[in-house]
């Protein structure tokens, strides 16, 4: 058999990567470099393309942990239906991820420092996410060191408005991650996540006053009813859907970042960024699972 019939197909490599979540990612650094000051644009490609990177890799090791538990619960996961070998899973995953610290160590000490700790937490959790009923912790950890490195790329760094809005994701990421882990085992939705997904709602109302208030109410509106529209799909309906649920939530994330960047000094062009890339994220899903 040739090589070019033994390389996986485009569409195998995209659902091991997830890469409908992607917009998400892209969402979390400009958020986050927009807390830290914003500036410094020559970073920024750098920055999306590290974190790309590790994000994809963490994917593709998430799967190549899963191998024993997909053959068993989901065949239909390029492994168990043999779109591509374990091994050649481990070494693109593995690859990834080192080319994702190499864009960020271009970005200096503190960058390349973050880097390291969030491919930590990414191997961290696609070890023991199936293993451990904490794991969507781990996963709210990651996403909250995006913010935080990405912070750290802006002209100030990463301040403490940053760290509490990387906290207000990372709360909404395990409230989505803890339905999301009902998702394979078909159990019953469980109703703790609930808090958690609006947790980045009562920060905004706790920490916006004066002039910036009225427009925290407007885009904290805008996730209520989003979260609600998604949630209809799990806890309102005789046809329990959590998958279709945990896809709109992760589509979500950007209106999370959107909420905790935008105010009256934020550029407009950023503010329809977000909304591109949540429409992105939306219709991504179409053609690769978010799941």
């Amino acid at each position: 058999m040739s090589l070019l019939q033994r390389a996986p197909s485009l569409r195998t490599l995209l659902v091991l990567g997830r890469v409908s979540n992607l917009p998400t990612v892209w969402s979390n650094c400009l958020a986050g470099w927009w807390l830290g000051g914003g500036g410094n644009y020559w970073k920024l490609p750098f920055l999306l393309l590290g974190v790309t990177l590790l994000y994809v890799g963490g994917m593709f090791l998430n799967d190549a942990f899963d191998e024993e538990f997909d053959r068993q619960n989901r065949k239909e996961r390029p492994i168990p239906s043999g779109a591509i070998s374990p091994k050649d899973v481990w070494k693109l995953g593995v690859l990834w991820l080192v080319l994702g610290e190499g864009c960020l160590v271009c970005l200096g000490l503190v960058p390349g420092a973050l880097g390291l700790a969030l491919a930590f937490c990414i191997l961290v959790y696609d070890a023991l996410h199936k293993l451990f009923t904490f794991s969507p912790v781990l996963m709210g950890i990651c996403r909250f060191f995006v913010y935080v490195l990405a912070a750290s790329v802006g002209a100030r760094g990463a301040t403490g408005w940053s760290v509490w809005c990387g906290i207000a994701l990372g709360a909404y990421v395990i409230g989505l991650s803890g339905l999301a882990r009902k998702e394979s085992t078909r159990g019953k939705a469980p109703r703790w996540p609930l808090f958690l997904l609006v947790l980045p709602i009562l920060l905004a109302l706790l920490i916006n006053d004066g002039i910036y208030r009225e427009g925290a109410w407007i885009r904290s509106a805008v996730l209520v009813l989003w979260i609600l529209h998604c949630l209809r799909a799990t806890f309102w309906t005789s046809n329990v859907n959590i998958g279709r649920s945990v896809s709109g939530l992760l589509a979500g994330i950007v209106i999370v970042d959107w909420l905790a960047a935008m105010n009256t000094h934020t550029p407009p062009e950023l503010g329809l960024t977000f909304l591109f890339l949540f429409l992105a994220a939306r219709l991504s899903q179409r053609f690769a699972p978010a799941t």
